[in-house]
């Protein structure tokens, strides 16, 4: 039986995964990669550092999994979409890795938004641009860091620069290609699109796009010899995570909202047809004539870790060394709060929102009774809540049968109940652990013939998932709770850049 290699590179961790063609996973190897945050706002990562964790994790996972090398019938990267990776005309990296939470050119996408810009760019792109979007960083490159600029080669996605390194091929895929310069109709680059934005000097650096599934090359002798596959072995051009996370949950179709809870709130819906709303960015499917429609925000589960980390951090530290779990810790805390009333609100902004880039988190109505059980159970809410947000958008647009979750708190059954009780719609959470890089390895499958197309999955999807059904009497009160969360985002609209204002003039 073949075996699937599928990578996925994450904004923290980079992994490996090995598949059998059942879907299986029969090894996993990790690789932790700092973030480097020179200033403010810029968050990045080195790049040839990316492809050692990624080489070491290969070798690791080819290591553990009890086959030999030639066992692996194709290879597929996945990775975080937005951000950049440039090469200069020499193919090696032009600085650092830019990570999709990188807010630097939150002004020019700001600007954008009052000169007519962000307009034209929804009307022929499918998406407004934001501050972690290329077009948005290039331009900021382009007013700040001209000499630099100067030099830009190619313009790649993270999957893109792993893709090179594995085989020496400079490309990208339809799903990456779109997330700005492409024409949302015919879903390929147009001549017209980068003067959008002033880029047009970058008209020979954008990627040619091939689909998810098509073989784009195969392994070199130098990158067999740093991650242990054999030289020859074919990869296909990949995907972006977003999308590969809702293959990899069997939520890429018609009528699914496929939901990612991680460091993003990501909730997506496939159509057939290109619809376009400023609450969702309206991109390349898996092949022409499928668009995948995005409503997404940095506002999601990295707000649980950051709490668990920053006001639980020593006993979490304890709690690994014991061998047992900070979730299981706290879990009959936040079980204990959910039996009793609370006016405790939080808004998960802490790496953004979908209400611009000034806006921060906070809790509110947090009164001396409450405890670290009360709070943890709003920023579960909260992040729930955030992510109605945009499904009601989808729902405006679309019409969702149905909903699928992914993402390391969707593991939790209270979590899950939590889900579904604000969405008021069944939540299934598929038990997929590495959804992203199946959804990878479901693209390397098909393209070496071993599935018919990446959407046929081999494994029973129906008998992997466990479906949350909504209680109408917890829907009815998250309901009342939400409407207060927005209605409350509403009017801090106006204090948060006075807040942001705060720290612009470095005093106290």
């Amino acid at each position: 039986m073949a075996c699937l290699l599928g990578i996925d590179s994450g904004l923290t961790v980079t992994k490996a995964v090995v598949f059998d063609e059942a879907g299986a996973p029969l090894a996993a190897a990790r690789r932790r990669l700092p973030q480097i945050i020179s200033e403010p706002r810029h968050v990045e990562r080195d790049m040839d550092e990316l492809w050692r964790a990624a080489a070491e994790a290969i070798a690791e996972a080819l290591s553990g999994c009890g086959r030999p090398s030639s066992d692996i019938a194709a290879v597929a990267a996945t990775a975080h979409g937005d951000g950049l990776y440039m090469l200069g005309r020499d193919r090696r990296p032009l600085g650092h890795g830019i990570l999709s939470l990188d807010s630097r050119a939150g002004d020019v996408a700001a600007r954008w938004q009052t000169d007519g810009t962000a307009a034209k760019a929804l009307s022929r792109t499918g998406q407004t641009p934001h501050a972690s979007a290329p077009s948005s960083l290039l331009a900021w490159m382009r007013e700040r860091e001209p000499q630099r600029f100067a030099r830009i080669g190619h313009v790649l996605a993270c999957k893109d620069w792993l893709r090179f390194c594995l085989t020496g091929s400079l490309g990208t895929d339809l799903t990456e290609a779109s997330t700005s310069f492409t024409a949302v109709d015919s879903q390929a680059y147009a001549p017209d699109i980068l003067p959008i934005f002033g880029l047009e000097a970058l008209g020979d650096a954008l990627p040619p796009a091939a689909r998810p599934d098509e073989i784009v090359g195969a392994v070199t002798a130098q990158a067999a010899r740093s991650t242990g596959l054999l030289a020859g072995t074919p990869v296909v051009a990949g995907l972006h995570d977003v999308t590969a996370s809702a293959l990899g949950i069997g939520g890429y179709a018609e009528g699914v909202v496929a939901i990612v809870a991680g460091t993003y709130s990501i909730n997506e819906m496939v159509s057939t047809a290109p619809r376009i709303d400023a609450r969702w960015f309206c991109r390349n499917g898996l092949k022409l004539g499928e668009w995948n429609n995005m409503s997404i925000s940095p506002a999601s589960a990295a707000n649980y870790d950051w709490f668990l980390d920053t006001l639980c951090g020593s006993e979490r530290a304890t709690a690994e060394t014991e061998g047992r779990s900070i979730h299981a810790i706290v879990g009959p805390e936040i079980e204990a709060a959910l039996a009793r009333p609370s006016t405790l609100l939080f808004h998960p902004y802490l790496f953004g929102s979908p209400h611009g880039p000034a806006a921060s988190a906070g809790f509110l109505g947090l009164r001396g009774w409450h405890d670290r059980g009360d709070m943890l159970l709003a920023v579960i809410e909260g992040i729930a809540f955030n992510h109605r947000v945009h499904v009601d958008a989808l729902r405006e647009g679309f019409a969702p049968r149905e909903a699928r979750l992914t993402g390391g708190i969707s593991r939790n059954p209270v979590f899950a109940q939590i889900f579904a009780d604000v969405l008021g719609m069944p939540i299934t959470v598929t038990e997929t652990e590495e959804a992203a890089a199946w959804g990878a390895a479901l693209c390397a499958g098909a393209g070496v013939g071993l599935f018919a197309s990446p959407r046929h999955d081999p494994r029973d999807v129906a008998a992997l998932g466990r479906t949350y059904r909504p209680s109408p009497e917890r829907s009815a009160a998250m309901d009342k709770r939400y409407r207060l969360h927005c209605d409350i985002a509403d009017r801090l609209a106006q204090a948060w850049p006075s807040i942001e204002a705060l720290a612009e003039g470095g005093e106290r």
